[in-house]
């Protein structure tokens, strides 16, 4: 049986964020991915400016803009036959105040190969399947195929996403119900979005966003109603994510126009049903990152953001502290950091439970064009409320 300082499952943004974090601090750290990278997600890419200390935090601020796409500066929404465009609230902090867009299978790989340059230790492709305490520690299994190994360590974190299905506690979905909220993913070339903008679809049943990311690609990332697909599936004929694509199309102007000419540069993907909400962030002794600490809905274009920030919150609160293994230090950090998040976190996915309510009311694509057309600063006050602008619980973090 192999001891580290630390083990981490799911090598994701908010994993390996922690990871690097960690192993910059001099812990040693056994991170773990069931899946090869580079690898593919349901993802908005988009990532806010106010990573931009955590970059430089972490020493990978060039790496990261190296393969980003342009600077976001403007955000719109496209609903019915409106577009309204409005400022994006510039970051408060004294580095570039614009956020960006990055392919998810080049942040993921980025920050992976930066954790073991780091000197964490990479277990990828392995499988956890259990995480039981021992003492003052825990015991993760972990498989490969056949193969079964051990790792014993005295802190556990959680990284693996909220749709995860498997054998561990963290991995149980609840049921499917009509109202679940399906995710989809789509890049194009050749897309007629200016590049400075982001902007927010509204149609029947759900929601989405584009975004210019790297390799001047498009990424769309939507959601829609598990009953509203089913209908839009008996409209249309293809896949499931040809059917969402021509329901956009069909209801939304400003997506059909900035699609014209697109390229699709890969068979699109699904995922889901997302979860938004606040789970626990510490309990049974380990900690949470990411999704499964807390989910906004995409509507925000925070997941990203949060999924890495809250690594970077827990990597800080845990190496500031010395004696990491003993039970009451450990409960002192996750109460610590359970607040440090909410202080962080809770208002961006309130706000994003908002928006999107209002979004998928069925009235919003011929409510909210006149309304915005009126009032266009309410664009850029909703970018300001999902946390583009401010990262305050970090200050003395």
């Amino acid at each position: 049986m192999t001891r580290f300082d630390a083990v981490i499952i799911g090598a994701g943004p908010a994993g390996a964020t922690t990871a690097l974090a960690l192993a910059r601090a001099g812990w040693s750290v056994a991170l773990i991915e069931k899946v090869p990278f580079p690898r593919k997600k349901v993802c908005g890419e988009f990532m806010s400016a106010t990573n931009a200390a955590l970059f430089a935090d972490l020493g990978i601020e060039a790496a990261i803009h190296a393969e980003t796409g342009p600077e976001i500066r403007r955000v719109a929404i496209f609903a019915g036959t409106g577009t309204i465009t409005a400022p994006m609230p510039q970051h408060a902090g004294k580095r570039s105040g614009w956020g960006v867009a990055v392919a998810r299978e080049r942040l993921d790989d980025l920050l992976v190969q930066n954790a073991v340059q780091a000197g964490a230790t990479l277990l990828m492709p392995w499988r956890a399947t259990a995480l039981a305490p021992d003492g003052t520690d825990f015991i993760c299994t972990i498989m490969d195929g056949a193969e079964t190994k051990e790792i014993r360590a005295p802190v556990a974190v959680i990284a693996h996403g909220s749709w995860e299905r498997g054998d561990l506690p963290t991995q149980n979905m609840r049921p499917h119900r009509p109202s679940d909220l399906l995710a989809f993913k789509a890049r194009f070339r050749d897309a007629a979005l200016a590049s400075d903008l982001m902007p927010l679809i509204v149609f029947p049943g759900g929601y989405g966003g584009m975004v210019n990311s790297s390799g001047k690609t498009l990424s769309l990332t939507c959601c829609i109603r598990r009953d509203m697909l089913q209908d839009v599936r008996r409209r249309h004929q293809g896949s499931a994510a040809d059917a969402v694509l021509a329901h956009i199309g069909a209801h939304c102007r400003g997506a059909r126009e900035v699609l014209r000419e697109a390229v699709l540069e890969a068979p699109p993907l699904a995922a889901g049903p997302i979860a938004p909400g606040i789970r626990p962030r510490y309990a049974q002794g380990f900690f949470r990152v990411g999704n499964l600490a807390g989910e906004a809905h995409p509507i925000v274009a925070e997941g990203i953001s949060m999924a890495m920030q809250s690594g970077w919150l827990l990597a800080r609160l845990l190496t500031s502290r010395t004696e990491v293994g003993q039970g009451r230090d450990l409960d002192a950090i996750g109460a610590l950091y359970a607040k440090r998040w909410r202080q962080a976190f809770a208002p961006r996915i309130h706000a994003a439970s908002l928006f999107a309510h209002l979004a998928m009311q069925p009235v919003a694509p011929a409510l909210l064009g006149p309304v915005l057309t009126r009032f266009p600063a309410m664009l850029t006050l909703a970018a300001r409320l999902s946390g583009k602008t401010r990262l305050d619980a970090f200050r003395d973090g």
